[in-house]
């Protein structure tokens, strides 16, 4: 039992495929959508969507956050978002003069050694940059909202940090949170944990103060999900019963490279089709190794047997602008995102219209034959 069971989650033997789309196209997955079928969608999106709004990207070459964090004077780039990194950087002396390491990796205690640092300047320097009420939600994430008010919205697993999607007007409910969120944040102390908003956050931030709780003194960190954290038990809890019942996957913007959020595309049942809105093809997975590590049911757009997936390549916002029109909602959408971007203008007092606003919106060339189109050459 446990062996068939194993190779039924892995590679999906002896378990029924049924073909549902009537053709691995954009146009096809359009159809589904309309049809009976098709009642509960689950997206999956990551800072691909958010790039239009000027946030960027972490792995894109030359223009991705990883690429551009030199003035941090970091080890590596993904330092900024370790935990150990972190708390290296905020380590304090005990009783004695002799410093108190928490739990780090030997390559943080290393550098704290050799050059410490008593404050963490760079992730609170870069969280300003980043940091919500910047940005405006872009067409993705009005998409994903038009998709609510259809009522076809299950959720919206999200590994971005931004909280355009709230702003979007998705609620908490319709939401998870991956890999955290701006949104609330904590104190790092375990013997205090006081809860600060968004708006304690951002003075703290925008005065140049590291945030320090006023209750403990301990450094206050934002709701995000470093590496080496646990995720939120709301991804566990929804994971289970959502990819029970999903009948559609959309995939935007998104390099499906960090675990666990990447193996959420092998969760949905065999049949549910699954639909990618990228510049590149990911979440492909070679079968031996899924066997091996547990990570099957990858994404398949090419092969003899592919029967469920859909790549669309090209810039996410186009991809949604495409889909919308297929289903007749291209329109609803542009209108859609002029209103709710004159609303956060009128609110932010700026007359000054957005970049992502799609009064002349680019017409998107229409999907090649198997669903996907050439990417365009620069990237955002």
């Amino acid at each position: 039992d446990f062996l068939r069971n194993f190779f039924s989650q892995t590679l999906g033997l002896g378990t029924q495929k049924e073909r549902l789309l009537d053709e691995l196209t954009l146009e096809g997955v359009a159809r589904y959508m309309q049809s009976e079928r098709c009642r509960r969608v689950i997206c999956l999106v990551g800072a691909g969507i958010s790039t239009a709004a000027g946030i960027p990207d972490f792995r894109s070459p030359s223009t991705g956050l990883y690429a551009n964090l030199e003035k941090y004077h970091l080890p590596y780039p993904e330092a900024i978002f370790e935990i150990g990194y972190f708390k290296v950087s905020v380590c304090h002396e005990g009783r004695g003069g002799v410093a108190r390491f928490p739990l780090i990796s030997p390559g943080a205690l290393a550098l704290f050694l050799s050059r410490p640092q008593k404050h963490p300047e760079p992730f609170f320097a870069l969280a300003k940059e980043l940091y919500p009420g910047q940005f405006k939600p872009t067409i993705c994430h009005y998409f994903i909202r038009l998709m609510k008010e259809k009522g076809l919205l299950l959720r919206c697993y999200t590994q971005n940090i931004d909280t355009l999607e709230r702003v979007a007007g998705l609620e908490p409910e319709d939401l998870v949170e991956a890999h955290g969120t701006f949104y609330t944040s904590h104190c790092i102390s375990p013997l205090c944990r006081r809860e600060y908003p968004l708006s304690w956050m951002k003075e703290k931030l925008f005065t140049e103060v590291t945030p320090q709780c006023e209750k403990c003194q301990s450094v206050v960190k934002p709701d995000i999900i470093f590496f080496g954290e646990n995720l939120p038990a709301r991804f566990f809890s929804c994971m289970q019963s959502d990819f029970l019942k999903v009948d559609l996957l959309i995939i935007m913007g998104t390099s499906l490279q960090v675990q666990p959020f990447a193996s959420l595309v092998s969760k949905a049942p065999l049949s549910t089709p699954r639909l990618l809105i990228n510049k590149e093809k990911t979440g492909q997975t070679d079968p031996f190794l899924g066997m091996m590590m547990g990570l099957g049911r990858g994404m398949d757009f090419d092969s003899k047997k592919a029967y469920r997936d859909v790549a669309w390549l090209g810039d996410c916002d186009q991809g949604c602008l495409a889909l919308a029109d297929l289903l007749g909602w291209k329109k609803e959408l542009e209108d859609l995102v002029r209103r709710e971007h004159a609303s956060i203008d009128a609110q932010s007092g700026s007359g000054a219209p957005n970049p992502n606003t799609v009064a002349s919106p680019r017409r998107s060339p229409p999907p090649t034959k198997d669903g996907a189109r050439t990417a365009e050459p620069e990237k955002p």
